[in-house]
């Protein structure tokens, strides 16, 4: 298994199924969104309704490796490949909730820009910081 260095659970829903009795492609990225910035707001300090810097999701990508249903959970691990000057780029691992099945890898870019402007803005101070406690080697 890969290397994470966050890890969340996240309880698969009845509708997170589709017809065909899986867990649907779209709800993937939406998990990785919600474990992105569940992470971003508890650990790297951003003010979603209010701060000054927001993340724009500029890139998403998954690659499907198993299938799973309602009731299962996963284990999402979260990891940062590169951290750019104003950007950066998650890695994701979605694992069956005992870890020995691999779901979906897939990766999220965030641009940060100023709210107001929509430009992009150096990232700096604690969520510098705690993006580089994610960083792997």
């Amino acid at each position: 298994m890969v290397s994470y260095a966050y890890w969340q659970t996240v309880p698969l829903r009845w509708k997170d199924n589709d017809v065909y009795g899986h867990v649907n492609n779209v709800v993937h990225y939406s998990m990785m969104d919600t474990v992105i910035n569940t992470w971003l707001i508890e650990q790297g300090g951003l003010d979603i309704e209010a701060g000054e810097v927001i993340g724009l999701c500029v890139e998403s990508h998954c690659n499907y490796k198993g299938s799973v249903s309602f009731p299962d959970s996963l284990h999402i691990g979260l990891r940062v490949g590169h951290l750019g000057r104003s950007s950066v780029r998650y890695e994701i691992g979605m694992y069956r909730a005992d870890r020995a099945e691999v779901i979906a890898e897939g990766h999220f870019v965030h641009v940060f820009v100023d709210r107001a402007s929509r430009r992009p803005v150096e990232v700096t101070g604690k969520l510098r910081e705690s993006l580089q406690a994610l960083l792997t080697p």
